[in-house]
């Protein structure tokens, strides 16, 4: 099999789940991975140390998806692309069902892919989740990155690239991509860290994601609300974002 994929991960504080996502990658078919690159965005937790001992080049930037998926993506050479958040963990046979999308002839080349999305843990909310996500999916072609996306340098070219933002970068670049492209499915389950969503709670955290993701398509700062995601101090543009978020010039 002709080398030819390169898969990028941005991470950030990550130390307790990246190395089994490098096991996993580890055990990949010869030849299938070329370039297995994690861009780390100023972890303090050992996470640089733990890529480089799980075989990945590690590269340092800032933090924010969309930069460190750039820059990732800029050190890369080979003609695909698997971008992968540092939490997921890949299932048995991901490796056959790149390997088969890859070598379709066209037309089915010029289509980006996406996982399943499962995530991690026990509980009716959580199946109901994965469920939304899967009607999302078909019906709406609109995977998000803990998807995992496998994509065409071609394409992700044509399409503009991945975005330095630091929130929505996933939904900008599927939006974009899926004008280019059609959207089709790897047909595996990629399971992701559910400690978000154990925490908040699904409905609360599908309800600030869609208000999230209300106020950017309203044309607030993505800075500004990823301040609000990750519940950072105020800069700049925040206080447009809250009132983009909240529907309202009145704080909650």
């Amino acid at each position: 099999m002709a080398a030819s994929l390169a898969v990028v991960i941005p991470a950030l504080d990550e130390a307790e789940r990246l190395p089994l996502l490098l096991a996993d990658l580890a055990a990949a078919s010869p030849g299938l991975i070329a370039e297995l690159l994690v861009v780390d965005g100023g972890s303090g937790d050992g996470s640089p140390r733990l890529a480089r001992l799980g075989g990945a080049r590690l590269l340092r930037g800032s933090p924010g998806r969309g930069l460190q998926l750039g820059c990732g993506i800029a050190a890369s050479t080979s003609p695909w692309l698997l971008l992968l958040h540092a939490d997921a963990r890949l299932p048995p046979g991901w490796d056959r069902a790149v390997a088969a999308a890859i070598a379709m002839p066209p037309p089915a080349a010029a289509a980006f892919w996406c996982f399943d999305l499962a995530v991690a843990g026990s509980g009716l909310n959580l199946r109901l989740l994965e469920l939304a996500v899967a009607c999302r999916t078909r019906l709406r072609r609109l995977p998000y990155g803990d998807q995992g996306l496998l994509v065409s340098r071609h394409l992700l070219r044509a399409c503009g690239g991945v975005a330095p933002l630091p929130l929505m970068e996933d939904l900008d670049l599927v939006l974009r991509l899926r004008r280019l492209a059609p959207l089709r499915r790897l047909g595996l389950p990629l399971r992701v860290d559910g400690r978000r969503w154990r925490r908040h709670g699904v409905l609360a955290c599908a309800w600030r994601n869609a208000r999230l993701r209300r106020a950017w398509r309203r044309g607030a700062s993505p800075e500004a609300l990823a301040r609000l995601y990750y519940g950072q101090p105020p800069q700049g543009e925040y206080q447009k974002a809250q009132r983009r978020f909240w529907g309202s010039s009145s704080q909650p």
